[in-house]
C-alpha cells in the first residue's frame, strides 16, 4: 500500500536487497574504533589482568536479563547478527593505541593491544528466539580480557536491539496478519541509533523502513508518502494532490488531513483516484495523521467504498503503539497500515533492557556473585540450557542446568529451590548453539527477514497466557539438581558465614 522507490524491493522472506545495491556494511564503526566503543573500566580490568599476569586466563560469562520489558511475558532476542561481525574485526589500530598511551595506559600493555584479536568462542540462541528472564541466551568464552573487552558492544547492541525488536513484535501481534506495521521512527530516534532501531524493528516484524540507510544496509523494503509540507506548497489541496499523483502513479498515498480531512482531504482524494482509473492507474492509499483516528477512518472508508473505491487502503500514523492500535481495532477501524514511530524506536514505556553480562567460570574455577539480594546472585559454572515442550508442541519451559550434568528430570525455582517441577517425560531442545569459533562467525549471518522469520514461527510455539499484555502467566525457567548444589556451596552461609 505504501510509496515505495523506483528500486526493486527485497523479498522480506528471503532477505533480498535491493537491486544495484553493494553488500550491506555492517556497522557505522571502523575495525580499530569498535574496540574504543567500550566503558573506560573495560580497559582499566584489561590492563590490570595484564599486569597480574592473568592475560591468558581463561574466563565463561553468561548473557540474560532479569525481567521482562513493558510488564509483557516475553522478549524477542535481536542484534546478533550485527554484532558478531563487530566483534570479530576488533583492531586496536596506531591511532588508538597512541590513544591510550596518551591517557596514562602502560606501554607494555599498549604495545600488546596491537596483536589482539578475539580468539574466543561465543554461544547463543538464534535471533528472533523468544526468551525469558534469566535464561542465559548467550555465553562468551575466551581469555579474561578477550571477554572483557567485547562485553559493552555486546550489551549494548543486543539489549537495545532485543527491546525494540519486542516492542515492534507486540504491534504486529496486536495487528494481526492482515494488516501491515511499518518503522517510521528515525527522525524520532536517538541519534545514529536509529539504525539498530530500524534493523530491530525488521525482526520484530515491521514489513518495511521509511530509513533509507537502513533499507540499503539491511536488505529492507523501504516505506514513505508525503508530509503535511508537500501539500502546503501548493496554493491547493487538489492540486498537492494532484502533482504527486502525476509524479508516483499506482504508487500514490496521500496524506488527507492537512486541512480538511472529510470535507476536503478525503473528496480530493476520490478525485485523484478516479483520475488515476481513467489513466488506468490505481490510487494506492490514503493516509490519516491527526485526530479521531477510528471516526476518521470508519468516515473515510464509507466515502472511498461509496465511489467504488474498494481496494483504495487506509493507513494511520500519529504516536502509535501496541495499546493503541488494539483500542482502534476493538472499535473497528478500517485500518489497513499502521506506521509507528516515536514509541517503536525509543522502546517510549520501557526505554532499557536489563541484560546483564557476569562471569561464571575463571581460572578453572566456578565463579559465582553474591548479593543480599538472591535475585541479584548469579549461577555458577559453564552451563547450557534446554526448552521444554508440552505435548501440544508449545513450550512449557527453560531449564538451566551445568554442561557436565545429565538430561534433566526435574528443574527448581531459581529463588524458591524447594518449588520443583518434573520434565523427565517432556520432549526438549537445547537452545544455545555456537555461533563464533576461535573468533570466527562459525555460520552465515541471519538477514532481518530470516530472524523475523524465526520470530513469528517460535512465538506460535508460545502458550497464550504469555502473551497477555495484562499480567501475563510468568513463563517457567528453572535451575538443575546440580546448579541448586553448586550455588548452595558457593554461599558464604554455607561456610558460616551469617550476612
Amino acid at each position: 500500500m505504501v510509496i515505495r522507490g523506483p528500486q526493486r524491493l527485497p523479498d522480506m522472506q528471503g532477505g533480498r536487497m535491493l537491486a544495484g545495491s553493494p553488500a550491506p556494511r555492517r556497522t557505522m564503526l571502523t575495525a580499530t574504533e569498535t574496540p574504543l566503543f567500550t566503558d573506560l573500566y573495560q580497559l582499566t580490568m584489561a590492563q590490570g589482568y595484564y599486569l597480574a599476569g592473568k592475560a591468558d586466563d581463561r574466563a565463561v560469562f553468561d548473557v540474560f536479563f532479569r525481567t521482562t520489558p513493558f510488564d509483557g511475558g516475553y522478549c524477542v532476542f535481536a542484534g546478533l547478527g550485527e554484532v558478531l561481525p563487530l566483534i570479530a574485526e576488533m583492531r586496536f589500530g596506531d591511532d588508538e593505541r597512541e590513544f591510550l598511551r596518551a591517557n596514562g595506559f602502560d606501554d607494555a600493555f599498549v604495545d600488546w593491544l596491537a596483536d589482539f584479536r578475539f580468539r574466543g568462542d561465543i554461544w547463543s540462541v538464534r535471533e528472533g528466539e523468544i526468551v525469558f528472564p534469566r535464561t542465559p541466551f548467550l555465553r562468551v568464552h575466551g581469555t579474561l580480557i578477550e571477554a572483557q573487552l567485547v562485553e559493552t558492544l555486546l550489551l549494548n547492541m543486543v539489549n537495545f536491539q532485543s527491546l525494540v525488536a519486542t516492542k515492534a513484535h507486540r504491534m504486529v501481534d496486536v495487528a494481526g496478519d492482515a494488516r501491515q506495521v511499518i518503522d517510521f521512527g528515525l527522525r524520532r530516534a536517538q541519534g545514529l541509533g536509529g539504525m539498530q532501531a530500524s534493523r530491530a524493528a525488521a525482526v520484530g516484524g515491521c514489513v518495511s523502513t521509511s530509513n533509507v540507510l537502513a533499507a540499503r544496509r539491511y536488505g529492507l523494503a523501504m516505506s514513505g508518502t508525503q508530509a503535511h509540507s508537500w501539500v502546503q506548497s501548493f496554493d491547493d489541496e487538489l492540486a498537492a494532490f494532484r502533482a504527486f499523483a502525476d509524479a508516483y502513479g499506482d504508487r500514490t498515498v496521500l496524506l488527507v488531513d492537512t486541512w480538511d480531512t472529510l470535507g476536503s482531504g478525503v473528496p480530493n482524494a476520490i478525485t485523484v483516484a478516479k483520475e488515476l482509473a481513467e489513466r488506468g492507474q490505481k490510487l494506492a492509499g490514503i493516509r490519516l495523521d491527526s485526530g479521531d483516528l477510528a471516526y476518521l477512518s470508519r468516515k473515510a472508508r464509507r466515502m472511498l467504498d461509496e465511489a467504488g473505491l474498494h481496494d483504495v487502503q487506509i493507513a494511520a500514523s500519529n504516536n502509535l503503539d501496541e495499546h493503541l492500535i488494539k483500542s482502534l481495532l476493538e472499535q473497528d477501524a478500517p485500518i489497513d497500515v499502521f506506521g509507528v514511530g516515536t514509541r517503536l524506536v525509543t522502546a517510549w514505556d520501557d526505554p532499557a533492557l536489563d541484560g546483564v553480562y557476569k562471569l561464571a567460570f575463571a581460572g578453572g574455577r566456578d565463579r559465582m556473585k553474591v548479593s543480599d539480594n538472591i535475585e541479584k546472585t548469579t549461577l555458577p559454572g559453564i552451563k547450557r540450557t534446554d526448552r521444554f515442550y508440552n505435548d501440544d508442541g508449545t513450550f512449557y519451559g527453560d531449564g538451566i542446568a551445568l554442561e557436565s550434568e545429565p538430561a534433566l528430570e526435574r528443574i527448581h525455582h531459581p529463588l524458591y529451590p524447594d518449588m520443583r517441577s518434573s520434565v523427565a517425560e517432556l520432549d526438549r531442545e537445547p537452545l544455545l548453539a555456537q555461533v563464533m569459533a576461535s573468533g570466527a562467525i562459525t555460520d552465515p549471518l541471519p538477514t532481518p527477514a530470516q530472524a523475523s522469520a524465526y520470530r513469528a514461527e517460535r512465538f506460535a510455539k508460545l502458550p497464550d497466557e504469555h502473551k497477555r499484555f495484562h499480567n501475563p502467566h510468568v513463563y517457567k525457567v528453572g535451575i538443575s539438581p546440580g546448579l541448586v548444589e553448586a550455588r548452595r556451596a558457593m554461599m558464604p552461609s554455607a561456610t558460616g558465614y551469617d550476612f
